[in-house]
C-alpha cells in the first residue's frame, strides 16, 4: 500500500512542512541516486533534483541525508525481498530454490541494471568502517541471505535434490560470495549470456 507525506495549506504553512508526495516513489528515486553516486558522492542538491523536492522538504521529511539513505536502504531490501519471493514461487525443491536465487541475481547483474550495481554491496564497501549502524544493517541483510541459502540446501537434502554430504552452512556462505560477486562484476558491463552462464556452474557446488 502506498504511503505519503501530507500537509494542509492552512494549519501547517507557518511550520514549513513539505508538500504532499508519495514517499515510496521518493525512496525509489533516492535508491537510484545513492546507487549511482554512492553515499558520500551524493549531495542534497543531487537528491533534490532527482526527487523533485527542495532541500527544505527533504530535511523536514527525513531530518538529514543519512536518515534518507537509511530509509532508501530499507526500501531497497524490502523490494529485493519481494522480488525474491516472486521468483521462488515456481520452485518445488531446494535445488530449484537455489537456482531461482542464482537466476534472480544473474538477471540483475547485466546491462544497465548490472552497471548500476547493488546498494547493499556499495554500502558495505563505502560505509562499513565509517558508519557502524549502517554496517550492521548491511551485515544483517547478508546474514539473512546466507541463512536462506543454508535452508534451501537442507530442504534439498530432505527432498533428495541435493546430496546429503554437502556441508549446508559452508556451501551457503560460498554461494553468497558467488551471488554478491555477480553484482560486483555486473558493474563492469557483463552481458546477459555471461551472467546466466554462471548459474549451472554455481549449482555444481551442490553436487
Amino acid at each position: 500500500m502506498t504511503s505519503s507525506v501530507t500537509t494542509t495549506e492552512t494549519t501547517t504553512r507557518s511550520r514549513g512542512r513539505p508538500r504532499e508526495f508519495d514517499i515510496e516513489a521518493v525512496l525509489d528515486k533516492a535508491i537510484a541516486v545513492f546507487t549511482d553516486k554512492g553515499y558520500y558522492g551524493t549531495s542534497i542538491n543531487d537528491l533534490g533534483a532527482a526527487l523533485e523536492l527542495t532541500a527544505g522538504s527533504i530535511y523536514k521529511a527525513f531530518d538529514d541525508k543519512r536518515s534518507l539513505f537509511i530509509a532508501a536502504l530499507e526500501r531497497y531490501i524490502a523490494l529485493r525481498t519481494e522480488r525474491l519471493q516472486q521468483a521462488l514461487k515456481p520452485a518445488k525443491t531446494g535445488r530449484e530454490r537455489v537456482r531461482a536465487l542464482l537466476a534472480l541475481y544473474a538477471s540483475s547483474s547485466h546491462d544497465a541494471e548490472g552497471r548500476r550495481g547493488c546498494l547493499i554491496i556499495s554500502s558495505a564497501v563505502e560505509l562499513s568502517l565509517s558508519d557502524p549502524d549502517i554496517a550492521t544493517r548491511v551485515a544483517q541483510s547478508l546474514d539473512i541471505h546466507e541463512k536462506r541459502l543454508s535452508l534451501f540446501i537442507r530442504q534439498g537434502q530432505e527432498d533428495g535434490s541435493i546430496p546429503a554430504h554437502v556441508d549446508a552452512p559452508a556451501t551457503a556462505r560460498l554461494l553468497l560470495c558467488v551471488l554478491q560477486g555477480m553484482r560486483v562484476i555486473g558493474k563492469t558491463g557483463r552481458s546477459k549470456r555471461e551472467m546466466n552462464g554462471l548459474i549451472d556452474h554455481a549449482l555444481k557446488l551442490l553436487g
